[in-house]
C-alpha cells in the first residue's frame, strides 16, 4: 500500500513543480500572439495614414487644365479649370507652335482662380498672330501661376488648328500633357516633388563655390 502511495505521489509532486514552467510557456505564447497582432495593427495604421496623405496631397496639390475652344472663324477662347481645391493666381499664358522651342505669344495675367472654378479669355487674335494667316498643325498652350508661395507652370497642352486667310476653320484638342505642373520657385529654394511635379529651377541655378572649392 505504501508503495502505491509513493508511485502516485511522485507524478503529482512533479506536476506541481512544472506549473511555473507551464505558466511561463503560456505567457510567452500569448505575448507573441499580442506582439504579432500589434505589428499587424501598426502596419494597417501606417497604410491608412499613407493613403490619407496621398489623398490629401492629390486634393490640395495644384493642377490646372487648359482648353482652347473655337467660337467662330475669327474668335477663340481659352478655358482654364482649377481641378484642385487650392486657389491659385494666374500669371502668364504662353502659346507656341509645337515646332518652335520658344513661345511665340505671351499674355500677362494677374487673376485669381478659386479651386473648382474656371477662367476664360478670348484669344482669337493671339492665335492668328501666333500661327499666321495660313497654318495647319499643332500648337501648345501653357500657364504659369502662383500657389502656396511657389510658382508653377503646367506642361504644354496641345491642340490641332487649321487657319486659312486669317480664319480659324478647325481647332481641336490633341492630347493631354505628360506632367501636370512643374515647380519654378518656392520659399525654401529647390525642392523635389512627386512624380507629376518636377523642379526646373535646380538645373538652371548657378553654383557658388567657397574658398575650399566646396559647392554650396
Amino acid at each position: 500500500m505504501n508503495v502505491m502511495n509513493t508511485l502516485y505521489s511522485i507524478p503529482f509532486t512533479a506536476l506541481i513543480a512544472y506549473i511555473p514552467v507551464l505558466a511561463t510557456v503560456v505567457t510567452c505564447y500569448f505575448s507573441i500572439v499580442l506582439a504579432r497582432a500589434t505589428l499587424r495593427y501598426v502596419a494597417a495604421t501606417d497604410k491608412g495614414l499613407a493613403l490619407a496623405r496621398e489623398e490629401f496631397e492629390r486634393e490640395w496639390s495644384p493642377e490646372l487644365h487648359l482648353k482652347i475652344e473655337r467660337i467662330s472663324t475669327t474668335e477663340a477662347r481659352i478655358v482654364v479649370t482649377n481641378l484642385a481645391k487650392l486657389s491659385v493666381l494666374l500669371q502668364l499664358l504662353q502659346i507656341r507652335k509645337i515646332t518652335f522651342l520658344v513661345p511665340f505669344e505671351r499674355c500677362v495675367l494677374n487673376d485669381p482662380l478659386v479651386g473648382g472654378m474656371t477662367y476664360t479669355q478670348d484669344i482669337g487674335k493671339r492665335l492668328v498672330a501666333c500661327t499666321g494667316a495660313d497654318y495647319e498643325g499643332q500648337i501648345g498652350a501653357s500657364m504659369t501661376f502662383f500657389a502656396s508661395g511657389r510658382m508653377f507652370r503646367t506642361d504644354w497642352f496641345r491642340f490641332h488648328i487649321t487657319v486659312e486667310r486669317g480664319r480659324i476653320l478647325r481647332l481641336e484638342p490633341s492630347n493631354i500633357p505628360a506632367r501636370r505642373v512643374r515647380v519654378l520657385t518656392n520659399r525654401e529654394g529647390a525642392e523635389r516633388r512627386r512624380e507629376f511635379v518636377q523642379d526646373v529651377a535646380a538645373a538652371g541655378a548657378p553654383s557658388v563655390k567657397t574658398p575650399d572649392s566646396a559647392p554650396v
